[in-house]
Formats: C-alpha cells, structure tokens, sequence
C-alpha cells in the first residue's frame, strides 16, 4: 500500500498538538533565515548570543576539565595558597617554560580557578578555592582522567562498555560473559578504597547535618569501604556502636583505620561479600552510602533484600547516593553520572522513585525523602521494616 488508511493511522497513532506544535519549533529553531533575523534584531540578539556561549561550553567543556587537571598536578592551587605568585616564579616551580605555563594560568583564571593579583602575580580564584581545601576533590579531579580516557571514543564506549579502563579500576564489577573478572590484587583494593575515603567527606557530612541518630543504638554500614563514615558518626555520636562490613581485603584496611582512631572497642569490621554472605545482625539502623549506584537492579534488590532480613521489625534503611532527577526534568549533572556509571560497567544513576520501588519491593514501608542542604553530592531515602511483611499496600513513599 502506498499509504495508511485511517484505521491502519489510529493504529500507529497520529501525533497530538503538543507533538505537532514541537516540530514546528523545531524548524523554526533551525531555520537559518530565523537565525539571522534573530541576530539582527536588538530583541532577540541577547537570545542568541546566550544560547551560542552554552553551546560552545559544551564544547570547550573537555578543555575546562584539562586545565583544572594540570593545576591539580602542578599544585598550582597549593603554591599561590602559600603566597600570591608570579608567572616566572611559578614556571621555576612547576619545571615549565614561561610561555607554555602563561597559558594554563590564563585559561584558568578565565575559569575562575585562579585570578590575578597585584604585580603580575596569581592568586585563588573563587572555584579554585575548594579544589585547594579538600583533598577529596583533587583525588576525583585525578581520577577523572581514567574516564577521560575511555571518552575519548564515546561511540566505541557505548558499544563496549566492558572494554572501558574505568571498568578494570573498581575490583568488585562484573566482567563480561566470556571474561569473567580475575581476583584483584591487594593494591586495586587500598587504591579504590582510598578513593571513595576523600571523596566521601562531603556526603559524611550531608548524613550528620541532615539525619538523627540519637534513637539508634547500633548502626550497620554496608559497603563501609576504610570506615571514614562509621568513625565519623562514632566520634559525633558516642552512644552509638557500630559495625562495617565490605569485602575482606577492604574490612581489613578498615579495621586498621579503626584502630588508629581509637574507636575499637565501639566499631567492628565484618568481611564478605552481600551477595553471597550473611550481613551481621544486631543493628536497627543500616546505612548504604554511595553503593547501590555501582549496581544493576537485581543486584541492589538482593542486597536490600539481605538488609530487610537482617534489621528487626521497627529497624530502619538510610541510604545516600547521588540521584537522577524526575523523568522530565534532568540536572546537567546527570550525564557525568551516566557515563561514568557506563564506563565502571555495573550500576546506573535513578531518580529517587525508582529506588524507593526498588526499596519497596522488598518489603520496607514509610519510605520518605530527607532534605539535605548539597543534594549534588547525595540525596538521603529513609525507609523503616514495619510489622506484616510484605506491606506493599501499605508502601507510603514521600517525597519533600
């Protein structure tokens, strides 16, 4: 047939106005007779120059990453921290010609990384000041340059997510069906581990700022890594006592980092893996920080499952990790998250719907939204294991 009939079009269905009326925007948008008018018209020009600048920082944004790159390793942002410094003085330091330097410190005080001072010299600029006072941004901003790495192909990244250098860095992600992943060594596991401890800084204390602990007793940290977060809330809450379980090379590093900070005697390592061993009993309050994101849905379905089982009737789920927005209206932190999810090769960022269905589905109930003052580095879900397991009827999600 040459052409559909009308029931054949009710069928496919026809677009509706809202539809009809985006495609024509859409030719209006890329008209260039509309462009240039738009150009020429005082109005309208603002409009335009506006939306070419956005464009172009899209695509200038690989550069803006490289040039904050090289400030973290030429520690540029330590050395005018010690004292406001000229460019000459800075190039003897950093081992570079003047001119070759000259431009990096251009490009970033055009970033806001550093700005000029008086006599020629650089200081911190506004976002370089954070960069210089938190090691855990610098260990991420160094790190990055592994997902950098596997960008630089994207098409070839979205095809074979598994051949991906970020992929090999984390040692508890899947390998492919042909290649099953190898036993990591020791030094995968201290070098991931002390990762995720500088970075956890902020969401640390997201979770102390936002939440109260003071009707807990004994709180469980699945996935604990090195225990900066179980020694932070020991130490803010001292009725409390608590208990880390990770993986055994991992919940043996952590156990020395409770040592070191005195906190023995209230804090308890467990090694093991969630998906094939027990989680230790005991607690009322159990915490995942930043782990569900690293895993596929069935995989985060066994471990809450495993969390379900293991907290007494009444005892309750605080997870922190960073979300997606609603469907419909995206933060332009999202993609950072997708692709650097893609490239480990195991998990996916979610909105905050669609972990608590995943909560739900296990049988927690009351499941509700904590408001937290940097939702950029992780949004809080609190759910509760209530009586009549499951309760799925009963399922209250709430959302602020």
């Amino acid at each position: 047939m040459s052409a559909l009939n009308a029931s054949d079009a009710l069928m496919v269905g026809q677009p509706g106005w809202r539809e009809r009326f985006a495609r024509r925007i859409d030719r209006w948008m890329t008209s260039p007779g509309l462009n240039r008018m738009a150009t020429a018209s005082p109005l309208t020009r603002w409009l335009v120059r506006r939306r070419s600048a956005r464009l172009f920082d899209l695509m200038a944004g690989f550069v803006h990453s490289q040039v904050l790159l090289a400030c973290v390793r030429l520690k540029l942002f330590d050395l005018v921290l010690v004292a406001p410094r000229s460019a000459d003085e800075l190039a003897i330091q950093c081992r570079l010609p003047t001119d070759s330097l000259q431009r990096l410190l251009d490009s970033a005080v055009a970033l806001h990384l550093l700005e000029r001072r008086g006599a020629g010299r650089y200081g911190l600029g506004r976002l370089g000041a954070p960069v210089a006072s938190h090691a855990g941004i610098r260990d991420m901003v160094e790190h990055n340059a592994v997902l950098f790495q596997d960008l630089q192909d994207p098409l070839a990244l979205l095809r074979h997510p598994h051949q991906a250098h970020m992929h090999r860095y984390w040692p508890y992600t899947p390998g492919s069906a042909d290649t099953p992943p190898a036993p990591a060594p020791q030094e995968q596991f201290e070098r991931y581990s002390a990762l995720m401890a500088t970075s956890q800084r902020f969401v640390i204390d997201e979770l102390l700022t936002s939440y109260h602990f003071a009707d807990h007793r004994r709180v469980l940290d699945v996935g604990g890594g090195l225990g900066g977060w179980v020694c932070a809330l020991a130490e803010a809450q001292p009725h409390l006592r608590l208990q880390l379980f990770d993986l055994p090379p991992v919940a043996a590093l952590a156990h020395e980092q409770v040592q070191r900070r005195g906190l023995s005697d209230r804090v308890t390592t467990h090694g093991g893996s969630f998906t094939q061993d027990a989680l230790p009993r005991g607690a009322d309050l159990v915490t995942l920080v930043r782990v569900a994101h690293d895993h596929s849905d069935a995989t985060v379905r066994q471990l809450l499952r495993a969390i379900f089982e293991t907290l007494p009737l009444g005892g309750t789920l605080l997870l922190a990790e960073p979300m997606a927005q609603a469907s419909g209206h995206p933060d332009p932190s999202d993609p950072y998250f997708h692709f650097y999810l893609l490239a480990m090769g195991a998990g996916r960022l979610r909105t905050p719907q669609e972990l608590s269905e995943l909560i739900a589905s296990v049988g927690f109930t009351h499941i509700e939204r904590i408001p937290n003052r940097m939702p950029l580095h992780a949004q809080l879900l609190l759910a509760r294991k209530a009586r009549g397991f499951p309760l799925t009827s009963a399922t209250c999600v709430t959302f602020s």
